[in-house]
């Protein structure tokens, strides 16, 4: 038994001695996304806001053709392009997927134009079928941890019974495989290819080379750790216990949470949280099994059950309430995102368990005492088991939207106006309803830089009444024209004048339309 002890300690050791790691977020382009450029840069450079690794990086020139051979160069939380000196004239495309220190992919493109620009688009996104494919593994991956490795350790530490064990043996049966799809349909996502890419070693090499990879093995062998504990006369509650351990560690190694900075608060939090979720969800079906039982079987067990789950439940509450501040940021973000909407969902459901919970201690096991009817219990715990099927399939969703902490203010709004004798380029930064930035890139119709005396920004939105908002722009130190400030009341779209007068006696007006998003 100290064996194992001292197994499962190495192991958590191992586990929290990794190196720091976030969701990685791009900060800067050069050149911006949208510009207008007289001749092909020397390369395209990516800033994000922190160390990543290029997963798929490919460049489409202004012919739509992708170039091969392309030269990429990475360097902590830079990625730079090589641009072919051969690159036509035309919108050129950089689309890139590069791998964040969380194991995650971050996707994008890039869009410039060299002269005239051209039709070419970003490659569309056909990764319908391959998120279905890891929301799925990552639900039977949940099962396999908290049905069936939290199963074993009910029946091994708490029920001290075999009794109940089929339905942990099943989830640690869908466990298993989903854990090795879900590394490897990682990789996939990774790299940007497709799932017939599974039977190469590309994928998988990636995948492991990421965060995800030793959790899943950690994952894999609690779950087969757990098997054996259903079988093994050897120690089989010491063999519960390092796969119990297990579920913990191999959350804590990787994920959104559990690489949120401070580490040392967040990683601690989430092992103490997976292991809170295991104990209370996996005792769930084996409980169901019992209360079938004579009530001179199930009655000490249950009892023993509710005694335990006190302090369990208020640290899977407390790390919980932890990591959710630490993920949100601002009680807003719970409806403002895509992040906070699933943990808002994820905690009415939670609260709903815990009325049942609560329920399950304070009446009905007294009343299974005293009246032998284990049917209301029964039917308490299975609705239990209803709620947390569908909160694994929730949080499944947090794999595709980071937490509110990584989002960085998004790419400026960028719209082109050119004629024969002027081209100008527009970016509009944040691009929605309220207080905008508009920097004005002025430019001859030959590509090179425009000189003007003065420069006027008007902006109208006849649909809503808005009329004709005249801004002179001031001439700044990068050379470009700068609007500060411009108040846009309403989403829509709005007309654009510029006025720049090049001359005494000449003036160049260009006019457009930009459509603001909603805040």
């Amino acid at each position: 038994m100290r064996l194992l002890a001292a197994l499962a300690t190495l192991l958590i050791v191992v586990g929290f001695a990794t190196g720091a790691s976030a969701h990685a977020a791009l900060v800067a382009v050069e050149p911006a996304s949208g510009s207008m450029l007289a001749r092909a840069p020397k390369a395209v450079v990516l800033r994000f806001n922190e160390a990543v690794t290029p997963g798929a990086v490919q460049l489409i020139d202004g012919t739509g053709r992708a170039r091969d051979g392309v030269r990429i160069n990475a360097s902590g939380e830079t990625i730079s392009v090589a641009v072919p000196p051969d690159l036509p004239q035309g919108t050129a495309v950089v689309s890139y997927r590069v791998i964040s220190q969380d194991g995650h992919p971050i996707a994008g493109s890039v869009v410039f134009s060299i002269g005239l620009p051209t039709g070419t688009k970003p490659p569309a996104n056909t990764e319908g079928g391959l998120s279905a494919l890891i929301w799925l593994a990552r639900v039977g991956l949940y099962l396999g941890l908290f049905v069936g490795v939290g199963g074993v350790w009910f029946a091994r530490w708490i029920a001290w019974s075999m009794t109940g064990t089929t339905v942990p043996r099943v989830a640690l049966a869908v466990g298993l495989p989903s854990a090795v799809v879900s590394l490897g349909a990682l990789g996939l996502d990774l790299l940007g290819l497709p799932p017939v890419a599974l039977a190469t070693m590309a994928p998988w090499m990636v995948a492991f080379a990421t965060s995800a990879g030793p959790a899943s093995l950690i994952a894999i062998a609690a779950m087969l750790l757990a098997l054996v504990a259903l079988r093994s006369a050897w120690y089989p509650r010491g063999l519960a216990f390092i796969a119990f351990i297990g579920v913990g560690l191999s959350l804590a190694m990787t994920g959104h949470a559990a690489t949120a900075p401070p580490e040392m608060l967040t990683r601690p939090a989430i092992f103490l949280h997976g292991l809170g979720v295991a104990f209370w969800i996996g005792a769930l079906a084996p409980l169901v099994a019992l209360v079938s039982k004579p009530v001179a079987m199930a009655l000490p067990v249950v009892n023993r059950f509710s005694r335990t789950a006190v302090p369990v439940v208020a640290t899977l509450a407390l790390t919980g309430l932890v990591l959710a501040i630490v993920q949100l940021e601002k009680p807003s973000a719970l409806v403002e995102t895509r992040y906070g909407l699933i943990v808002s969902i994820k905690l009415a459901l939670v609260l709903v368990l815990l009325a049942l919970a609560a329920l399950n201690r304070f009446h009905l096991t007294p009343t299974l005492a005293r009246d032998h009817e284990a049917a209301s219990l029964k039917r308490s715990i299975l609705f239990e088991c209803a709620i947390a099927l569908i909160i694994f399939a929730v949080v499944a969703g947090w794999r595709f939207t980071p937490p509110p902490r990584s989002i960085v203010p998004e790419t400026p709004l960028a719209i082109h106006i050119h004629s024969d004798k002027a081209m100008f380029q527009v970016l509009v930064s944040p691009g929605k309803a309220g207080v905008d930035d508009f920097v004005l890139q002025l430019m001859t119709g030959e590509g090179t830089s425009l000189a003007a005396k003065e420069v006027t920004l008007t902006l109208s939105l006849p649909e809503r009444g808005i009329e004709p908002m005249e801004r002179d722009a001031s001439l700044g130190p990068d050379g470009y024209w700068h609007v500060r400030k411009v108040e846009l009341p309403f989403a829509g779209r709005w007309h654009v004048r510029i006025d720049a007068l090049v001359t005494d006696f000449e003036r160049i007006t260009l006019e457009d339309e930009l459509e603001v998003a909603s805040p």
